[in-house]
């Protein structure tokens, strides 16, 4: 009985620390629970000199408003490469979704950016690393070591390139110009790599003794063993595609392409003192995100540390 009282007593130290990170994740939460409450708060709540911590009335002309503003098709697939041959240069639509509010083709073009971006780079990266990492060929260690220097290059270094290359091929403007340039994240082939450095060499020969293809092996031996990897590497490439404000900022500029981060920022330029609005856009833009990383915030500490711990 003293032993497990002795077990549960903590010392000074851990009292101290536990202390430390409530009162640390209080003042980092507190700007978010400060919009989301802000969002369901009424106009003079809002802008009472006397603040209002908790809602007194709970409303949601806020997201009304955000709702009802100008309408965007939910989606639009156009013909491509339709500008080269259009007479006017602009795009040829092939099929339009139904008409609803801007808001919603906004939060729709987010996400369909981040699982395209998260799809394709997942595989790329598996397929990059685990030939970085078990295939013998001329230039390897040059390579890599390229792509290492590349994660530390800032995107603005690369912008007039970028956009220049995807005006040419005439995908600026699009959801592509933003997911392309993703795709190749230099960081998701160093991940892929360090946990494909992990696979027994002899599983991948006993496959090939067994008459099994390259593709057969990649598929049936490969990548069910860094299952892990794959799962963190598509929460850290769909958060940083969500938050990639930069890219997005540059690539796009039509109102139906715009990202929700976009419209938000859009909406705090229409309307500077509406900060219902304002907020109830700031929540929706946040609530995606705020689930996915609830759900799978495991993979963040743990795709790091096994990647980290393999290399």
């Amino acid at each position: 009985m003293k032993h497990k009282n002795t077990l549960n007593k903590k010392t000074p130290f851990q009292i101290a620390s536990l202390v430390l990170i409530i009162i640390f994740a209080i003042l980092f939460t507190f700007p978010l629970y400060w919009i989301i409450t802000g969002a369901f708060k009424t106009g003079a709540a809002i802008n009472s000199t006397s603040p209002e911590w908790f809602p007194k009335e709970w409303v949601l002309d806020n997201f009304k408003k955000l709702f009802s503003r100008q309408n965007a098709p939910l989606f639009q697939i156009n013909l491509p490469f339709g500008k080269m041959i259009s007479s006017d240069g602009g795009v040829i639509p092939l099929l339009k979704g139904p008409v609803l509010p801007a808001a919603a083709r906004w939060l729709f073009n987010t996400v369909f950016m981040g699982v395209t971006a998260m799809i394709l780079t997942c595989a790329t990266a598996t397929m990059a690393g685990y030939a970085l990492a078990k295939k013998r060929f001329t230039g390897k260690v040059i390579l890599f070591s390229l792509i290492v220097a590349a994660m530390a290059l800032p995107k603005q270094v690369i912008l007039i390139p970028l956009i220049r290359e995807m005006s040419s091929i005439r995908l600026y403007n699009t959801i592509w110009a933003v997911i392309f340039p993703t795709v190749g994240w230099p960081f998701g082939v160093f991940l892929m790599k360090q946990f494909s450095e992990g696979i027994p060499g002899e599983m991948l020969e006993a496959a090939r003794i067994d008459g099994a293809s390259e593709t057969r092996t990649f598929i049936d031996v490969v990548v069910p063993m860094v299952r892990p990897g794959i799962g963190a590497l598509a929460i850290f490439t769909f958060i940083n595609s969500w938050n990639d404000y930069f890219m997005q900022l540059i690539m796009l500029s039509s109102t139906d392409m715009l990202t929700i981060s976009l419209g938000i920022a859009k909406l705090q330029a229409e309307n500077a003192t509406d900060y219902g609005l304002i907020m109830a856009g700031a929540t929706l833009a946040a609530a995606p995100i705020l689930v996915v990383f609830l759900i799978f915030q495991k993979h963040f500490t743990k795709g790091i540390a096994m990647g980290a711990v393999k290399g």
